[in-house]
């Protein structure tokens, strides 16, 4: 049987725990992280593949309904809300979540909201996504900040850190991840690994010369590695 990568994600530490219980004890599901805010929780996603979150509702900073906002593409996580207030209930199914489980939360109940994710992942994996994704959000200065895919120029990566160059924007965003990790959240082939530090888009660049990409006022080199793929791209022998 595989498995559902989840997240736990609650500002309570007692009630993480329970969370961290309830899935350690269904065969099904396995815990990838635990996350006391939305902030650190973005920041798992940018490096794992996550199946499911159990989101807590009312938390400091972005809420979880603000965070599920967010996360409102064709490949995001299933989500199953776990709160002690009733009345985000109506807003949470709105969301399309697949369940709204009210704290304190019996074992068989949670079970129950598990088995209904677990069938209707199974039901994603067999289904086409006929959506294209136009977006993804970062956590960069304390806040979700939308990319567009069709605004990003170039993606520089500075070790645990990348750069994202936007023509809507003066300034980079920069969010904590790593150059692999947003490379999986980009379409092909629209983008392309150019070197170790770059990723460019395709639609952005305006001339190549030397190996040197031309993208408004930045060059980027193309790295060694790089280059009978990258030619390959652009229509080129190497």
């Amino acid at each position: 049987m595989q498995k559902l990568r989840c997240i736990a994600i609650d500002d309570e530490p007692l009630a993480l725990e329970l969370l961290e219980d309830n899935i350690r004890q269904i065969p099904f599901l396995e815990l990838v992280a635990s996350c006391h805010n939305a902030f650190e929780a973005m920041d798992v996603l940018h490096q794992e593949q996550v199946d499911l979150l159990f989101l807590d509702i009312q938390m400091p900073g972005i809420t979880g309904v603000q965070f599920l906002k967010s996360l409102q593409t064709p490949t995001a996580p299933l989500v199953i809300f776990i709160t002690a207030y009733e009345q985000f209930a109506l807003e949470g199914f709105e969301l399309n979540v697949v369940d709204y489980l009210l704290k304190p939360v019996a074992f068989e109940r949670f079970l129950k909201a598990a088995n209904k994710a677990h069938d209707l992942q199974k039901l994603r994996q067999t289904a086409p996504v006929t959506e294209q994704a136009t977006h993804f959000f970062v956590n960069a200065n304390y806040a979700l900040v939308k990319i567009k895919f069709n605004e990003i120029l170039y993606i520089e990566g500075l070790k645990d850190y990348v750069k994202i160059y936007l023509n809507s924007a003066k300034h980079p965003v920069i969010t904590r991840m790593t150059l692999k990790g947003i490379e999986l959240k980009l379409p092909d082939p629209f983008f392309m690994r150019v070197h170790k530090s770059f990723i460019v888009s395709f639609d952005k660049i305006q001339s190549i010369r030397n190996l040197k990409i031309q993208i408004g006022e930045s060059t980027i080199p193309v790295g060694e590695q790089y280059v009978d793929e990258f030619m390959k791209m652009i229509g080129e022998n190497p």
